[in-house]
């Protein structure tokens, strides 16, 4: 190699490394920037929960024993009622209702036969009094000549039985015209109506009187205006809101899961802390729900006892939206990881864990999962820190940067 070779080799070769350690530089892989957790030890709960609603333990809803017209209710909501005593509602014989043509026709027929019979049966009593006043002057006649010896006995006994009979007759016809009068009067009473306008006041009322049967509030009127009720018909709902109870309905697999006794978390439900419970009941019987997406879902009603001081959900009542945490499964100490950071990786979990500045896969075992956090039962340690939302930009080995 001559010098001038040598001269320009030495000149370019500066210049040429710089450029290649220029590229290496900017073609070099940028880190990753995610957010980091750390794997720490700590409780962990394991819930089912949905919407629940609050009820009174034992609703009783007065129904109206007779059919008749109703008075207005004067109870109003929230009013408490005493058993046996308080009265709920005043019900009195209802108008008759309107005939058609043709049964009116039927009627005023019928009237008219009434009092035609009745007639006829006043004619009736009319002659059977003349017959008996006629036999009674026949018999003190006879009994006059009897006592002068001028008829014979035999004359004077068909003279006592004659005013005899003639006395029956009249007791029978009078009988006769009183049943006339009465079906006259039976007749003309359906033909009869009363003014629906002209009811009597609560103080003259002639009515069933229908007492509350328990102790308690007024939850509800069912029937509060005054109009005509059938028998049967409900009219106001009693219950004591002091005794109330939580009814959830969850899907049935996950029904299966809860049992009598388990803890329940009570949320949601306007105060500021969550309220205790147990499950009292988990129902044998499902029933299918149309979920907001238009999905049928199979369901089981859950029912739970509030467990926590009264003082401490005096603003509850009857039909409230509360929304219950079933807890299935509790651990005071565990290993514990965001769900977020766990994905899978063949047929186990894992996670990236941060070491150093690299991402480092680590597969792990999971154990117990709540609806945020997992338990780690192998595979991390305390203290370790752990990608959060691993993206398919992150592959082991790859160097990382915590966001901030």
């Amino acid at each position: 190699m001559d010098a001038a070779t040598r001269r320009r080799l030495i000149f370019w070769a500066p210049l040429g490394g710089a450029l290649v350690l220029a590229l290496a530089w900017l073609l070099r892989p940028t880190p990753v920037s995610v957010d980091l957790v750390t794997a720490e030890r700590g409780p962990l709960q394991v819930t089912v929960s949905d919407e629940g609603e609050t009820r009174v333990r034992d609703l009783v809803v007065v129904s109206a024993p007779v059919a008749g017209w109703m008075q207005r209710v004067e109870l109003e909501v929230g009013d408490r009622v005493e058993a046996g005593k308080t009265a709920v509602a005043r019900i009195e014989p209802a108008d008759p209702a309107f005939l058609d043509v043709r049964a009116d026709a039927e009627v005023r027929a019928a009237l008219e036969a009434a009092a035609a019979a009745r007639t006829l049966a006043q004619a009736q009593l009319a002659r059977a009094e003349a017959e008996n006043r006629f036999a009674a002057a026949e018999q003190k006649r006879v009994r006059a000549l009897a006592e002068r010896k001028l008829v014979a006995t035999s004359a004077v006994e068909a003279a006592d039985r004659s005013a005899e009979t003639a006395a029956a007759a009249v007791a029978e016809a009078r009988a006769n015209l009183t049943m006339h009068n009465a079906e006259y009067e039976q007749v003309r009473a359906r033909l009869r109506i009363s003014p629906s306008l002209g009811r009597r006041k609560q103080d003259d009322c002639e009515c069933v009187v229908v007492r509350s049967p328990v102790n308690g509030s007024v939850l509800r009127i069912v029937t509060e205006s005054a109009g005509v009720v059938a028998s049967g018909a409900p009219l106001i709902e009693i219950g004591d809101p002091e005794q109330l109870e939580i009814v959830v309905d969850l899907l049935s697999a996950a029904a299966v899961q809860v049992k009598a006794g388990q803890r329940v978390l009570i949320e949601a439900w306007g105060g500021d802390t969550a309220l205790e419970g147990v499950v009292k009941r988990v129902e044998p019987y499902g029933f299918t729900k149309v979920s907001a997406l238009g999905i049928e879902e199979q369901r089981v009603n859950v029912i739970v006892d509030i467990t926590s001081p009264r003082a401490e959900w005096t603003r509850l009542g009857h039909g409230y939206r509360v929304e219950p945490s079933i807890v299935l499964w509790s651990a005071d100490d565990v290993l514990r990881v965001p769900l977020a950071s766990l994905f899978h990786s063949g047929e186990s979990w894992a996670v990236f864990v941060a070491d150093g500045a690299r991402a480092a896969l680590r597969k792990v075992e999971i154990g117990k999962q709540s609806g945020f956090e997992a338990e780690v039962v192998s595979g991390l340690e305390p203290g370790e820190r752990i990608v959060l939302h691993p993206s398919d930009r992150i592959t082991d080995g790859i160097r990382l940067t915590e966001r901030r």
